[in-house]
């Protein structure tokens, strides 16, 4: 009787990188998550379907805390897909994973750009002559749609047209709007407290610099509609119209 051979099926594996959002949560936990409350309150569906890390390398707490807080987050619909700076004894089966060496990934879902600073073609310089790198920037010459997040960690992101209500804009440095800003910027989102925001139409749904806040329940009345720069002094995002 002849042998019927078959041959073992493989398994395809890709990797694959995703924007997700890190949470650093701050003691105590109780007044952490009310200002949470109070983020997601005023700017609704902020974490809607949103994936997030969660960071305790400078929380002291304990697997029975952190168990809480997963379970305080997830009653918020705050879905953790991993978390980072955690030791070894705060895990257990059913949490999720430990994560390691994160790192800025560009959103995959990006409009036409430009980029500029291309520093490839730049010419050699003189010996002992002082090289100053420009920074790196994005130019986006077309509107950017509900839905849409455009994320630049290197640099500087500018958009020429509009950005529309439920989009988002996150850059490394500073974030430049010379329409109406309806959806969200997020300005110095690595690590820049001296990035600033800046638009020609100001009707955000939520402003933020170096991971400070600002919803559009807290901006002033008399900015809605104008011209308008933002900047971080201490923890506060000050803002002032632009001539």
């Amino acid at each position: 009787m002849p042998k019927v051979l078959t041959e073992p099926r493989s398994i395809r594996i890709k990797g694959r990188s995703f924007l997700a959002l890190m949470l650093s949560p701050e003691m105590p936990l109780g007044e952490w998550l009310s200002r949470l409350d109070d983020l997601a309150a005023r700017s609704a569906g902020f974490f809607l379907e949103r994936p997030i890390v969660l960071d305790v390398a400078e929380l002291d707490i304990d697997r029975p805390q952190l168990k809480d807080l997963l379970a305080e987050l997830a009653n918020r619909n705050v879905r953790v897909m991993g978390i980072e700076g955690g030791r070894p004894s705060l895990f257990e089966p059913g949490m999720p994973p430990a994560m390691r060496g994160g790192r800025p990934a560009p959103e995959i879902e990006v409009p036409v750009v430009e980029r500029t600073a291309d520093t490839s073609k730049a010419p050699t310089a003189p010996q002992d002559a002082q090289i100053v790198k420009a920074p790196a920037s994005m130019i986006i010459r077309e509107p950017v749609r509900s839905g849409q997040s455009v994320f630049f960690p290197e640099g500087d992101v500018t958009v020429v047209g509009s950005v529309a209500s439920g989009a988002e804009i996150i850059a490394g440095g500073s974030v430049h709007i010379y329409g109406t800003l309806r959806g969200r910027a997020l300005a110095g989102s690595v690590g820049n407290a001296g990035a600033r925001i800046f638009c020609r139409k100001l009707e955000a749904e939520l402003l933020a610099i170096d991971g400070v806040y600002k919803t559009a329940d807290d901006m002033a009345a008399d900015l809605r509609g104008q011209a308008v720069q933002l900047w971080l002094e201490g923890d506060s995002i000050m803002a002032e119209r632009l001539n």
